[in-house]
């Protein structure tokens, strides 16, 4: 656009383009806060296609978010060759981790409202304010940290009570209280992300994840190993080897992994916390002098992040009751409904049973992350781009970029369907270590090959659940979906995986499995109801000035067409 400014994105920004004929009446915005410096203008923006403009946006959020999946990727497959070989380590690293998550999970939930804020007030012109909702969610992760410190300390009788297997144990336990030693670091680093999300600057954010989970791959293989060394064909053995046994480093084994998840989540935080403290954007957004806690953006943040932290969170801990107990459960009911084994054969042969269905059911989770994950960070960018849009006052602009996200989404999650079922064996010997006993080898590949056609079938209903759950919360509209997730979640992944275990032990973790399935088409129906029916077109989380209403409505004449507004691209520091 023309004479567009990079600072904030006011009406009066728009200016004519030679192919669209687009000018706003004579209103002027309200004065600005003069210590507020302003960025310099940027070179004239041509008119882009919102597919495009979606692109730009979304393009960095979702590598930013199959790196996280890279990273889980990456680990799962170096704890999975520990020696002796095992399948006790993939289970012990996924079920620590999962427990961990799902008290994460409802201030990641909370937190990532920062996005919808911080993307309606660049909407509205008002792009100062959300550095304030970025500093909250620091002082929130602080104090979210110490809270969950009982908890943390509870994991050990609590894994204990679920699983039999001693060593099973003693791993995911050890795993899990070294991911919460670096739960300030990894609740920081995600609030801050949402801020520049809002912002539509996930370029940084993309910068940071890369570099942290390059720094994790690093430490996990001088910190799982030790002076043993990492696998044969590792890259750069030799130099993690050598610095191994220059520090004299004992392998950890799988808490090695966690450590050196916290070692690289430190850099996911560090780095957008330099730009965002930098001179720079300071000058621009005066983000050093909103660092005191401030009870406004934090009751905001609480008032409209509760729904959404309580989903996410809930979510988790169904999903981790999926994970560790329902599938073990599922493989030890197997045991008992196709053999005639009694007494200490029995619990030997279902406890074995049980950690081979968990293995297998956290191998297929990866690739299931590897679908999701992008759709997760293409959604980032909807519900970036709808809060913006909502600040505009454009609700129907809002829905045409979730309109849009949605055919994209639906497009991606589709080709990784068809690739579960048609590569679903290869996908799953991609975990199995060459010298696994072939026993173990062909259970693991039987079980996980059969979750991996279920996960198939409900891809795209995930692409819808995932995109409109992002637009509705991009909007505001939180409380909603939130509830609709809890009564949803217990119903079909809880109280289904123990009715199919109970119908029908013979399918052994497949059954709950199905209930899983069955929670996301419904809930996937469910969003796509709710953004269609609209309520969501009356929220306003950006809170205008004194005559922006007015301004508002002159500055969107019937004429502007969508392309026309794509072209404007806030917040370009």
């Amino acid at each position: 656009m023309h004479a567009l400014r990079r600072n904030p994105i006011t009406p009066e920004a728009y200016t004519e383009p030679s192919s669209v004929a687009f000018r706003v009446g004579t209103p002027t915005m309200p004065q600005r806060d003069p210590n507020i410096a302003e960025l310099p203008a940027a070179a004239p923006d041509p008119v882009r296609h919102p597919l495009v403009e979606m692109l730009i946006i979304g393009a960095p959020t979702v590598v930013t978010m199959t790196s996280y999946t890279v990273m889980q990727f990456i680990d799962g497959m170096m704890v999975a060759h520990i020696e002796p070989a095992s399948p006790v380590y993939v289970a012990a690293q996924g079920n620590g981790g999962m427990l961990v998550w799902v008290a994460l999970a409802s201030m990641l939930g909370l937190l990532s409202i920062i996005n919808s804020f911080v993307s309606q007030n660049l909407g509205a012109g008002t792009p100062e304010k959300g550095a304030a909702y970025a500093w909250s969610g620091i002082w929130l992760s602080a104090l979210a940290a110490i809270v969950f410190l009982p908890y943390a300390l509870a994991l050990g009788p609590i894994f204990g009570a679920i699983h039999a297997d001693e060593q099973l144990v003693s791993l995911e336990t050890s795993y899990a209280h070294m991911l919460f030693a670096g739960a300030f670091l990894t609740l920081a680093s995600r609030g801050l992300a949402n801020y520049f999300f809002g912002m539509h600057k996930p370029a940084i954010v993309m910068v940071a994840v890369i570099t942290g989970n390059l720094v994790n791959v690093c430490a996990n293989a001088v910190l799982i190993f030790g002076a043993a060394g990492a696998p044969e064909g590792t890259p750069l053995r030799a130099v993690f080897l050598s610095i191994s046994q220059t520090l004299g480093v004992e392998g950890m084994g799988v808490t090695g992994a966690a450590l050196g998840t916290v070692i690289g989540t430190a850099f996911e935080l560090v780095i957008p916390l330099c730009v965002f403290l930098g001179p720079r954007w300071n000058k621009a957004y005066h983000t050093r002098a909103a660092w005191r806690p401030s009870p406004k953006p934090i009751k905001n943040l609480l008032r409209v992040g509760w729904p959404a932290g309580l989903m996410m969170g809930n979510e988790l801990v169904c999903w981790g009751y999926l994970m560790a107990v329902l599938l073990p459960m599922g493989g030890r009911a197997q045991v008992a409904a196709t053999t005639n084994l009694v007494g200490d054969a029995l619990v030997e042969a279902q406890a074995g049973e049980g950690v081979i269905h968990n293995s297998a059911g956290w191998i297929a989770l990866r690739f299931m992350h590897v679908a999701f994950m992008p759709a997760i960070g293409l959604s980032i960018a909807v519900s970036a781009m709808v809060g913006r849009a909502m600040g505009m006052g454009r609700p129907d602009l809002a829905a045409a970029r979730a309109w849009l996200g949605l055919k994209v989404t639906l497009a991606y999650m589709g080709v990784c369907a068809l690739a579960f079922i048609v590569f679903r064996n290869d996908m799953i010997s991609v975990f199995l270590p060459e010298d696994m006993g072939p026993s173990d080898r062909a259970a693991v590949l039987r079980v996980g090959a059969t979750v991996m056609i279920a996960a198939a079938v409900f891809q795209l209903f995930d692409a819808c659940a995932i995109t409109m759950s992002a637009a509705l919360r991009g909007a505001g509209d939180t409380l909603w979906p939130g509830l609709a997730t809890i009564v949803l979640s217990w119903a079909l992944i809880v109280g289904g995986g123990h009715l199919m275990i109970w119908i029908a032990p013979q399918w052994g973790s497949i059954g709950p499995w199905g209930g899983a399935a069955g929670y996301i088409v419904v809930l996937g129906l469910a969003l796509l109801t709710r953004f269609v029916r609209g309520k969501w077109r009356s929220i306003r989380l950006a809170e205008p000035s004194e005559g922006d209403e007015a301004l508002l409505s002159a500055a969107r004449p019937p004429e502007c067409s969508e392309e026309a507004i794509a072209g404007v691209t806030p917040g370009q520091a």
